[in-house]
């Protein structure tokens, strides 16, 4: 249930729900994402569907993940991109074959060892993690190419978009009990909206915690 081949059933899979960047899709054949969960539920891992990562956090299904990296237009090969919410460090992972560089910022202490942990036995040395409010982003290494949250927000947080680039896209989960993958691109006079699928993530919490 962990092999190269599962893999490629789950890319397969991707395709058919409508992921068409080629280069998104090769990566989530060559990240192990068994790696990234406890031993119990590695033989789940390739399964299109959330999984428990401890503290109250989920590993996103592959098709959230492959719908917002594909949305962040990391297939045409971003230089910068922020993520917000490392968890265990799979979609990090996913996002250091695609960028030149990825930072990411977690707010739970245990989380980002663990992510720092899997991160050091793929031999990934691009992603530079950082034990943080998300809310906030990370000034000092701004502007992005790119910001992804994999949490959910009622507001768009005013210090991400700040953050961007420009043409830079933020890729967010937006709303309480119904919650939709938002996509707001800076551009020269301003910033465009666009609201898409309907989705399910953890809320999005401010502060960091031990």
């Amino acid at each position: 249930m962990t092999s190269q081949r599962t893999r490629l059933r789950m890319v397969e899979r991707l395709r058919t729900q409508g992921i068409k960047d080629e280069r998104v899709l090769a990566v989530f054949a060559e990240v192990q994402r068994h790696i990234f969960v406890d031993e119990a539920l590695a033989h789940r891992a390739y399964e299109d569907t959330a999984l428990p990562i401890g503290f109250g956090q989920t590993i996103s299904q592959p098709w959230v993940v492959a719908r917002m990296l594909e949305l962040a237009g990391a297939g045409a090969g971003l230089n910068t991109v922020l993520e917000i919410g490392t968890g265990c460090g799979y979609q990090a992972a996913l996002l250091s074959r695609l960028v030149r560089h990825v930072y990411s910022v977690e707010r739970i202490q245990e989380l980002l060892t663990r992510a720092r942990r899997n991160l050091h036995e793929l031999a990934i040395t691009n992603v530079r993690l950082k034990h943080a409010d998300g809310v906030i982003g990370l000034k000092a290494s701004a502007p992005f190419d790119a910001i992804i949250m994999a949490a959910a927000a009622t507001h768009v947080p005013d210090a991400l978009l700040e953050q961007l680039g420009e043409g830079g896209r933020l890729v967010m989960p937006l709303g309480n009990r119904e919650q939709f993958l938002t996509v707001i691109t800076r551009e020269a006079e301003g910033f465009d909206r666009q609201t898409l699928d309907e989705v399910r993530f953890v809320p999005l919490l401010p502060g960091a915690s031990g």
